[in-house]
């Protein structure tokens, strides 16, 4: 019996997050866009009715959507709006097509089979197929980089992997909870981490993200999911964060 009490005495309680909400600034946190720029048009006019101080975007601004251009083209006149403070994270999205431009022969089938068809359409560049040979690639390639041309290229190359305010971190995918955000991988920030949605934080640190399907936005152990599926739900949402308190705004089809 005094055993099995040591035993118990030495196990590790589970952790809990109860920290309060306090960014900085009061900012709108907007999910996985992926192509649908008209849902952004309207989620852009809610957001403005509601004046935040800050719009932050997680990537995925691509893909599998109709109109990744002008997806892109929005958000590009955005960054450049010294009016709009707006802060604009990659996607794993936004990765697959770089790497697609930067060696089309390895990169091309993966990015394809994963809504790169679909950016390249919207560009007005098809007859690829799902796997293309070499010389179709290296031709896909050089149409999308004039396509975007030299401005929009450096600006998507140069987008940071996470944004910092207060106790808010916001990512694309997800953090791994035992490292500091300035600490993490970038493999973690894109593509995720297998402990994230399992283990709370121990810093008090909450955060957003998108890349994870979810039915609504919730802010739960120290998480905020903002990604509704906008191209297969029709819905595209934002949260609205501030000290203490956590609104959503959703714009549908």
């Amino acid at each position: 019996m005094k055993l099995l009490s040591r035993i118990f005495r030495g196990a590790a309680r589970p952790v809990r997050f109860d920290a309060a909400l306090a960014p900085d600034e009061r900012l709108a946190v907007v999910g996985d866009i992926h192509g649908c720029a008209a849902l952004l048009d309207r989620l852009l006019d809610l957001i403005g009715a509601d004046a935040p101080a800050r719009l932050v975007f997680v990537g995925d601004y691509i893909d599998r959507g109709e109109d990744s251009a002008g997806v892109l083209e929005r958000l590009h006149a955005l960054a450049r709006d010294d009016g709009a403070p707006a802060m604009f994270l990659k996607g794993n999205h936004e990765e697959m097509m770089l790497r697609f431009l930067d060696d089309p022969g390895a990169q091309a089938a993966g990015w394809l089979r994963n809504g790169g068809l679909q950016t390249l359409a919207s560009y007005g560049i098809g007859g690829l197929g799902a796997a293309p040979d070499e010389s179709r690639a290296l031709k896909a390639r050089d149409d999308l980089a004039r396509a975007l041309g030299p401005e929009k290229l450096a600006w998507l190359r140069g987008l940071p992997l996470s944004f910092v305010s207060g106790n808010v971190a916001v990512v694309h995918a997800a953090a791994n909870p035992s490292k500091s955000i300035d600490a993490q991988s970038e493999q973690a920030l894109l593509w995720g981490h297998p402990d994230f949605a399992r283990t709370p934080r121990r810093d008090g640190l909450w955060v957003v993200h998108g890349h994870t399907i979810v039915d609504a936005v919730t802010a739960e152990a120290g998480r905020i999911g903002v990604d509704t599926g906008a191209y297969a739900t029709g819905r595209l949402s934002a949260a609205v964060l501030e000290r203490g308190d956590m609104r959503v705004l959703t714009a549908s089809r």
